[in-house]
């Protein structure tokens, strides 16, 4: 039974007594070792912190659990979010597990309906947008502030203190700091998170290293890149979907105080590395996880020497959040077959590479 990010790291939490502890089985998710593209680009070292196994299947509960948590504590009606879909997912769930009312803005049409379903079947009261994400979060806060009911997107610090969890983790698999943390950036609380894990860390004396906090935020929503809101923020990628971050100023001062990047990739690459993670890892991110690898890949081709170093990727949903672009985006094909053992040793053959083909029975 897990003891969940309350429990495990209480002494690290801005909890107290009056704080009720509770766990859905968030946070300990799997580090997994990298068996093919890794030892590909030079780094044997290679890992995927693979946060699609929380609960709702994002990154997102771990805050989610602590947010939830204070507003319990403060007595609020209920709690509020903006959302892209994981955040929508996560407060719907815990809500519900907590006995509270659930409101969620979703912009109209950019959200991917697995994580809509979800929303949907926790009981969460959702409200259709007609605007981006950024124009829904400010509604979301403006209305927060004048009623008993806690927001809960990462602006709310609690959300933060929670995600930072994983930081911890990562450093306790691998008894220090990784050299490299490569991660997906939308409305930047993540990068923000780990940044903070990884020096509390450091100052217990946990850690004895920091790694470099290497952010990739999709080419057509990519706010901090260019150095300006983007009005219009287009990508593939719906969970970094976001035009102007809440936690802009922080995940500048990761990268800076890391000695970091946060750049940009394409859609293109997104989809190459979501292809890739899952035909060679055997790992179904969501679209938005695969940017930080796409990031990874467009820097080793850029010169970045990875021999010797550990690096660790964040898969921050599972793909199941986004089913319908698994399905667009497949590669794989399919044949029809007569129903008989011929049809499918002569279908199996064909598909065999030359080399390994049989000549008879």
């Amino acid at each position: 039974m897990s003891i969940g990010v309350l429990q495990r790291y209480r002494e690290l939490l801005p909890l107290n007594e009056e704080t009720p502890l509770f766990s859905m089985g968030e946070g300990d998710t799997p580090l997994v070792r990298s068996r093919s593209i890794g030892p590909e680009l030079g780094c044997p070292d290679l890992f995927f912190k693979l946060e699609g196994c929380n609960p709702t299947g994002s990154f997102k509960d771990r805050g989610m659990v602590v947010a939830i948590a204070k507003a319990m504590e403060e007595n609020s009606i209920g709690v509020m979010c903006a959302s892209t879909g994981n955040t929508s997912a996560s407060a719907a769930a815990y809500s519900a597990y907590c006995g509270l009312a659930a409101w969620v803005l979703i912009p109209k049409g950019e959200v991917a309906l697995g994580k809509l379903a979800q929303a949907m079947a926790y009981g969460a009261r959702i409200l259709l947008v007609d605007g981006n994400f950024d124009a829904a979060l400010a509604l979301v806060r403006e209305f927060t502030q004048h009623n008993p009911i806690t927001l809960v997107n990462s602006v709310n610090p609690h959300r933060i203190e929670g995600q930072k969890t994983a930081a911890f983790e990562i450093s306790d698999l691998l008894d220090d700091a990784p050299d490299y943390l490569f991660i997906p950036v939308g409305n930047a609380g993540n990068i923000t998170a780990y940044w903070r894990g990884f020096v509390e860390y450091h100052q217990l004396g946990h850690n004895d290293t920091l790694p470099r906090m290497m952010g990739f935020q999709a080419e057509g929503a990519a706010p901090i890149v260019r150095g300006e809101p983007v009005a219009f923020p287009q990508t593939i990628a719906s969970a970094i979907r976001i035009g102007n971050p809440a936690s802009w100023k922080q995940a500048e001062r990761a990268r800076d105080q890391s000695g970091g990047v946060i750049d940009a990739v394409t859609d293109d690459e997104i989809l190459e590395a979501y292809r890739m993670l899952a035909s060679r890892e055997g790992i179904f991110g969501e679209p938005a996880s695969a940017a930080c690898v796409a990031g990874l890949l467009k820097m080793r081709r850029n010169g970045l020497d990875l021999a010797g170093k550990r690096v660790v990727c964040i898969i921050t949903g599972s793909g199941l959040k986004d089913p319908d672009m698994a399905v667009s985006s497949a590669q794989a094909n399919t044949l029809e077959v007569k129903p008989n053992l011929e049809a499918i040793e002569a279908a199996i053959m064909e598909s065999l590479p030359s080399g390994n083909r049989a000549t008879g029975h």
